[in-house]
């Protein structure tokens, strides 16, 4: 227990000291030659059972890192060096040297973090923050803090053609479905969008604010509330509706996206929702009982107090070390706002067709969670899909052989779920 104190207060100062500074001003930067890394390099410093994501951006002359789930972006390297294949960088902060000392193998770096004389290895892959989008497949909606960008997917053929908004799920997912919080890509959203517009349907897909194209949207992370994903949604929905190229228009969420989506629905009337591994649950008890597999009973029931302390709307200021990657006081706020919602309560809102999806080996939400939902909404739909995991692919039960299907975007969609996403559309829409 002790080194796994250690890990998660490691974490913490390293976070508390990037977001304290990140408003300094950096000394003059010595730089070397960056051309042949030029461009933008994605992954993970390798803390065990906390990875922390990262990004990091080479210039030709200079660097900086982003830091996504903290909210941290484009801050400048002090350092950024390239000698053949050995690359080095770092960052001066507050007087303490953070720095990162690796080798170019192909298209990844691997090397070695240092903070106050602790290691830990890095690996980054060459990648892209922004992928290219042909012009015409891009759209653009006005939302609070500025323009958010989204990427259309729409069928061949005369229109028009229904329309679904793609919500994606938790923390730095980004628009194909895909996080660089985890390795590897599943591309599970992309190939949804994609296999859709083969059936006719057209959608929308964007990156969180805060994610992928939509970086620049992100706030401080004391400022984010889970009603500004909701108004989101809802302006992509209300976007779509004056569009002529489209008749119906409705909403797929997917994980934590089925609850924006819910309340999205009501906002902005969309025609049809579908949940896709949606929580059935308030999120305080989804969290719970993820909690129980992973913590002593100590962190267990401190963890039952300050969930019960923000479910009442009161921040908790002090947090042991071991906790503060779920409940720091950054985060507390938009937790509250997102424990004010019930998915149960929610759905029973909508008025409009309803189809619950899971897939029967799902290891984050179960089936369980399905049921509750139709339980709630008993005129809604349910399909259970055999064999489909969290990211839509056809997985085995055991939870090695399942995680391996989140780094693969060679799997195809589960079968089944296209299917039964199309039947469900060709009945409720036009």
């Amino acid at each position: 227990m002790r080194k796994f104190a250690f890990v998660f207060s490691l974490v913490a100062m390293f976070f508390l000291l990037l977001t304290a500074c990140s408003k300094e001003k950096e000394e003059a930067p010595e730089m070397g030659s960056l051309e042949n890394i030029k461009g933008v390099w994605e992954g993970s410093i390798n803390i065990p059972d906390q990875p922390l994501p990262i990004i990091v951006e080479f210039e030709a002359d200079q660097g900086m890192i982003s830091i996504p789930i903290q909210g941290l972006n484009d801050y400048p390297l002090t350092n950024a060096k390239l000698n053949g294949a050995d690359v080095f960088f770092d960052m001066n902060i507050q007087g303490q040297k953070l720095t990162f000392d690796g080798k170019v193998e192909q298209e990844k770096i691997i090397g070695t973090f240092t903070q106050q004389g602790q290691t830990f290895p890095f690996e980054l892959a060459k990648g892209s923050k922004e992928e290219e989008v042909e012009e015409n497949r891009l759209v653009e909606v006005k939302v609070e803090g500025g323009m958010m960008s989204g990427q259309l997917e729409i069928p061949d053929g005369q229109g028009p053609f229904p329309l679904m908004v793609i919500i994606a799920g938790s923390g730095p997912t980004d628009r194909n479905g895909n996080s660089i919080a985890l390795p590897g890509k599943n591309n599970s959203l992309k190939m949804l969008a994609e296999d859709l517009a083969k059936e006719g349907v057209a959608t929308i897909r964007y990156d969180k604010r805060g994610v992928g194209k939509n970086m620049s949207l992100a706030s401080k992370e004391e400022d984010l509330r889970f009603d500004h994903y909701i108004d989101d949604a809802a302006a992509w929905v209300q976007l779509a509706k004056e569009d002529a190229r489209f008749s119906n228009v409705g909403i797929i969420g997917h994980s934590e996206g089925s609850l924006i989506g819910m309340v999205a629905s009501q906002k902005a009337d969309a025609d049809v929702f579908i949940s896709i591994a949606g929580a059935g649950r308030p999120i305080d008890e989804v969290l719970l009982e993820q909690l129980q597999v992973q913590l002593p009973a100590n962190l267990l029931k401190e963890s039952t107090e300050i969930l019960e302390k923000l479910k009442q709307g009161e921040q908790v200021k002090t947090v042991s070390p071991e906790l503060q990657s779920v409940f720091r006081p950054s985060v507390q706020p938009y937790m509250i706002s997102w424990l004010q919602y019930d998915p149960a309560e929610q759905l029973q809102k909508l008025n409009n067709p309803i189809l619950l999806v899971n897939g029967n080996t799902d290891i984050q939400v179960p089936v369980k969670d399905a049921e509750l939902l139709h339980e709630a909404k008993k005129d809604s739909e349910l399909l259970i899909v055999d064999n489909m995991n969290h990211i839509l692919k056809e997985a085995p039960a055991d939870r090695e052989g399942n995680i391996a299907t989140y780094s693969n975007p060679d799997l195809p969609l589960a079968k089944g779920l296209i299917d039964g996403i199309v039947e469900f559309l060709e009945v409720h829409v036009k």
